[in-house]
């Protein structure tokens, strides 16, 4: 059981890994907890609802009691299963912003600015607009990851759009090219009517070839010897044996996991290791710390017409769709149902989006409890940008007991003015004339919550995790304490050892995280083949003009 490279998590970015190492002649050895994703409940797109909670997928992680959030423990799901947090999530496809990357360079994460990164989000594309437009110019032609776009054949989906655009906001064509601001359509992992998972994607092409496997079995901790890392151990029904590595070994085993296995390793801050008795190999007080998420809301209305998926929304209708899906990998099975999103700025002065929209068009939970009692539509709305920083750390030096994961969500003023912020630009999208003949009453916050205090009181008991965690292993520059990695992703302090996923963002992107995370595997990939990067872009990103002085 040896490999020139062993990967720890068969997620977005480690089959993204497999398939570029694997397709260089290295061989490579992926070990991942999780099992099969065949079976409709991962592959039917409208069925995103249920493997994020089917214990079978997912971690089941929970956060600790959040204190400005009424104490509540909110899920913190994490793919369990090939193809990782990709083959559990909602399939939205959404680079970030080009001012993302830049703020990286900024922080210290050299080599990681937009005219870096833009050439492997095109690498890892193939792009299918579907005849709504977009920026040929910006996309990928022939790459592994195929982007695709919803038939957005429900007049509520144009509805949003054209609201967006009465209101005084941007119409974009592409949020992924050259100008995310704006309202448009919305794209997803979904191909042939099919979750295209990086398991899909990268992990199956990988694996038909000579010098790529897969290991089921739980990593336990890193092989480190005279400071380099060896190795894996891992545990298989009951029984550990290491699995070693020539050349490197790579975790990507989420924000969760990632900075959890580092620090069973005896990598990270010291005393807490020590509490545990953990001997330290490299202290790196940034493991586990700078934690990011999403929170989002859902503001939904009842709808006036018949129109909504709430039509579906019962056992017979749920059959039809699952049938249709299964001959035929079409119908409204073969859409995530996210069909227009949207990009605002909160206020004049704030130089790129800092808000972000889905739009669905039903009234019901991300758990798919919750149906809203007949027609409603939702708009899913979040600030990007919080300034609120968590942790994840040990419970104990077990490698089976669940780490301590702590977002401090909403520990701002700043978090609680952007939230009121979203839901009163929300209200005002939906009061536009584009929407008169569908909007009937508020379900949610409902009409009487105006005040501060009221729209606070909501937040508090009905915010929700948008499932973005990220920054817990941060890049950063070798000299700087808090970074883990540096620029090539390589564990600072410790040779051999390098974390590749969404762990290793200096600062949350814009949107959702799974394209960055496949394109953080895609670029680091180079670095462990010791290849150059790919030519650095000179496309210039669009930035509303008057930036400054305008919110819309």
């Amino acid at each position: 059981m040896e490999a020139d490279f062993v990967i720890v998590g068969a997620g977005s970015a480690g089959c993204a890994m497999a398939y570029r190492l694997s397709e260089a002649g290295a061989s490579v050895l992926v070990i991942e907890h999780g099992g099969t994703d065949a079976g409709p409940f991962i592959q039917m797109p409208a069925a995103l609802s249920y493997p994020m909670n089917m214990k079978r997928y997912d971690w089941g992680y929970r956060s600790e009691p959040e204190p400005h959030l009424n104490n509540r423990r909110l899920a913190c799901p994490r793919g369990k299963v090939i193809g990782g947090s990709s083959s559990i999530n909602g399939m939205v496809y959404v680079r970030g912003h080009a001012m993302d990357y830049d703020t990286w360079a900024e922080m210290g994460a050299d080599g990681w600015s937009y005219a870096d990164v833009l050439p492997y989000f095109k690498r890892m594309e193939t792009w299918h607009d579907g005849g709504q437009g977009g920026d040929p110019a910006w996309r990928g032609t022939d790459g592994p990851l195929h982007i695709t776009r919803g038939p957005r054949d429900n007049p509520l989906f144009h509805a949003f759009v054209e609201a967006g655009r009465q209101a005084g906001y941007e119409v974009t064509g592409d949020y992924n090219g050259e100008q995310q601001e704006g309202f448009g359509p919305m794209e997803q992992t979904v191909w042939r009517g099919r979750r295209w998972s990086a398991a899909n994607a990268y992990l199956r092409p990988a694996l038909k070839r000579e010098n790529c496997a897969l290991v089921n079995g739980l990593a336990c901790r890193v092989v480190l010897e005279e400071g380099r890392a060896r190795g894996v151990e891992v545990e298989q029904g009951g029984k550990r044996q290491v699995i070693r590595a020539r050349r490197e070994v790579v975790l990507a085993a989420s924000s969760i996991n990632s900075p959890k296995l580092l620090m069973l390793s005896g990598i990270g801050p010291g005393a807490h290791l020590a509490e545990h008795g953990i001997d330290v190999v490299a202290d790196r007080p940034g493991v586990g710390q700078n934690l990011q998420d999403h929170l989002e809301l859902y503001i939904q209305m009842a709808s006036r017409q018949p129109i909504t998926l709430y039509r579906h929304w019962n056992l017979f209708g749920k059959a039809r769709i699952g049938a249709q899906w299964l001959f035929t990998k079409t119908g409204l099975g073969a859409s995530n149902q996210f069909e227009s999103a949207a990009f605002i700025r909160s206020k004049a002065g704030v130089p790129y989006p800092d808000i972000q929209y889905h739009f669905l068009p039903i009234a019901v939970r991300y758990d798919g409890q919750a149906a809203a009692e007949g027609h409603g539509f939702q708009a899913h709305v979040g600030p990007m940008r919080s300034p609120s920083r968590g942790s994840v750390s040990l419970r104990s030096g077990r490698v089976k007991e669940a780490p301590v994961i702590r977002f401090n969500y909403m520990s701002h003023e700043q978090d609680w003015e952007d939230f009121r912020t979203c839901i009163r630009l929300t209200r005002e999208i939906f009061g536009q004339d584009a929407f008169k003949p569908y909007v009937g009453k508020e379900i949610q916050p409902g009409t009487e919550a105006q005040s501060d205090a009221a729209l606070d009181a909501f937040i508090a008991d009905h915010a929700e995790s948008a499932y973005h965690p990220c920054g817990t292993c941060r890049m950063g520059r070798s000299d700087d304490a808090g970074a883990v990695v540096d620029g090539q992703a390589r564990v600072i302090g410790v040779d051999g050892l390098r974390v590749a996923d969404s762990s290793v963002f200096p600062q949350i992107t814009n949107g959702n995280l799974n394209a960055p995370s496949i394109m953080v595997g895609e670029k680091v990939s180079d670095h462990l083949l010791g290849r150059d990067p790919l030519p650095r872009a000179n496309e210039r990103p669009w930035v509303h003009p008057d930036w400054q002085q305008a919110q819309r």
